[in-house]
């Protein structure tokens, strides 16, 4: 395939998207670049940056089948920001009202990370990197992860 992908952007349904908006604004320094409202009060489309990515926002609309999870059930994936100092933008995050998942710790995989939930039924995951582990050492690190058990 010789078709370039130029970026990846997460798109959340979420119950309310104000609420959504001050929460990663409070936890992740967000800042809301667009939004587009129905006639009846609807968000329908919002974006905020975060850093140089975009995370878009809508509401729910069941009629088209985008339903917002409910923020207690397993969420299937994890959103992963690799940012300067995880340790304080997790204690702000949790300041803001996310939940602890894993606490902030340094990984075999050469990052310190931690796992939060947000409000809204999201998880994320927030890292640093703390040195550079060849494929081979982390393969090695694997492993052994799984021996200690």
């Amino acid at each position: 395939m010789n078709n370039k992908i130029h970026e990846v952007d997460a798109y959340l349904c979420v119950k309310n998207v104000d609420a959504a908006i001050e929460f990663y604004s409070n936890a992740f320094g967000a800042v809301e670049q667009l939004r587009l409202v129905s006639p009846d009060g609807h968000v329908g489309h919002a974006e905020v940056s975060l850093g140089d990515s975009i995370l878009m926002l809508a509401e729910e609309f069941p009629d088209m089948g985008i339903i917002a999870p409910e923020p207690e059930a397993n969420a299937p994936f994890s959103i992963h920001l690799r940012v300067e100092e995880a340790d304080a933008m997790f204690d702000a995050a949790v300041a803001a009202g996310a939940k602890v998942e894993q606490a902030m710790q340094d990984q075999f995989y050469g990052e310190r990370s931690g796992t939060l939930r947000d409000p809204f039924g999201y998880k994320w995951m927030l890292g640093h990197s703390i040195e550079e582990v060849s494929p081979e050492e982390m393969q090695a690190r694997y492993a052994k992860f799984f021996e200690e058990d």
